[in-house]
């Protein structure tokens, strides 16, 4: 180990540098031999260990590492004295020393080889960074703090917006229910049968309201809570897609028609309740958003282990701003504010679509429909 002193201070005994060095050094010092044993310790090591220096001089430098780590680390200072360079101890690992009441802390060691005549020396630096872990552990439950914070405020806002949307969502309906009740309740004639066919009508169209809403709860719900599981089967998709279509005769417009082709094999293996809910879905939409008269075209493909679907409406559109957020929960379009509906549907299907490992995209021009594309591998 070389000492370079300045020229303006006199240095008859570099020795005498070193030993000051050695002796005020904010840090514990090691020197051991090639077999590993302590030669020289600094007043800091001492403390740092808990040991007087008579107990530790002459001692394996394993003495002052846990017990676990012992033959690691005597492969490692073998390796070392065959490549022996300056610098850090143990990268990508966590080091601890043994103090000698049994107490493990932290450390940061550098190693610098050195000889004394024909035998080669190690000095160790080491330093307690108990109080530096201490401090990154702190900073980091801070952070876990911040984050579930942040989770339990999004979840409050979700919760506020969720109340705020199903009670206006609930009162179009239930409004209705209850005036045509009140007015069945009056029409009690023969002649007054027409009459009541109409409020029955209006009943079992805002029942169907709020089946869907709660039908769209009670999916969203399952999906934040992982009981979704996903269960391919075979099936029929063009008997699929006639079966959905046939569910929702009642919620179309006036005289809006539907258009479906398909194109190769019929039988598909997906999970085949998903896969309906998120047609379901879809249609719904569509029918919702299109004119009285309106086409809704329907295109399913299955082709090379790949299976397409896509519906197509001609109402609407979706302005570009709208398109950056269609996915979001409880989200609406500014065009459509008037219409009713949760904000949910999108969202469900969206994390359907991500649960098959499927994928989702749509084209649309305000004025003039949106189609959403959808595709699936089998």
């Amino acid at each position: 180990m070389d000492i370079y002193p300045s020229k303006n201070i006199r240095t008859e005994s570099p020795e005498l540098l070193f030993e000051a060095v050695f002796r005020h050094a904010t840090m514990g010092i090691l020197i051991t031999n090639q077999r590993g044993n302590i030669i020289m310790a600094n007043q800091f090591a001492l403390n740092e260990f808990g040991y007087e220096a008579r107990e530790l001089i002459g001692k394996s430098v394993e003495h002052l590492i846990p017990q676990r780590f012992h033959n690691q680390h005597v492969n490692d200072r073998k390796v070392y004295h065959h490549h022996a360079e300056t610098r850090a101890m143990g990268a990508g690992r966590d080091l601890f020393g043994l103090r000698k009441d049994g107490s493990e802390f932290p450390v940061e060691i550098s190693l610098s080889p050195f000889k004394t005549g024909s035998e080669q020396l190690v000095i160790a630096f080491i330093i307690d960074i108990t109080i530096r872990r201490e401090k990154e552990q702190t900073e980091k439950e801070y952070e876990r703090v911040l984050i579930s914070l942040a989770k339990e405020k999004e979840l409050n806002d979700m919760k506020s917006r969720f109340v705020t949307m199903a009670s206006h969502e609930f009162k179009t309906p239930l409004s209705t229910i209850l005036s045509s009740a009140s007015l069945l309740s009056k029409y009690t004639m023969t002649e007054d049968q027409p009459k009541r066919g109409k409020h029955i009508e209006r009943i079992k169209s805002a029942v169907l309201n709020l089946n869907s809403i709660l039908n769209e709860f009670l999916s969203f719900g399952r999906i934040e809570h992982g009981k979704i599981e996903i269960n391919p089967t075979v099936f029929n998709l063009e008997n699929l897609i006639g079966e959905v279509c046939a569910e929702l005769e009642d919620i179309k417009k006036s005289n809006q028609e539907i258009d479906y082709s398909h194109k190769g094999e019929p039988l598909v293996h997906l999970d085949r309740e998903l896969f309906k809910n998120i047609i379901i879905n879809l249609l719904t939409n569509a029918f919702k958003f299109s004119p009285e008269n309106g086409l809704i075209e329907i295109t399913t493909i299955h082709h090379s282990g790949e299976v397409i679907l896509k519906i197509k409406d001609h109402g609407t559109g979706i302005s570009k701003e709208d398109q950056r957020h269609l996915f979001e929960l409880f989200f609406r379009g500014n065009n459509v504010s008037n219409i009713p509906g949760t904000g949910l549907g999108l969202t469900i299907v969206n994390r359907y679509v991500e649960l098959m490992k499927g994928k989702i995209s749509f084209k649309s021009e305000p004025g003039e429909g949106t189609e959403f594309i959808l595709t699936f591998k089998q």
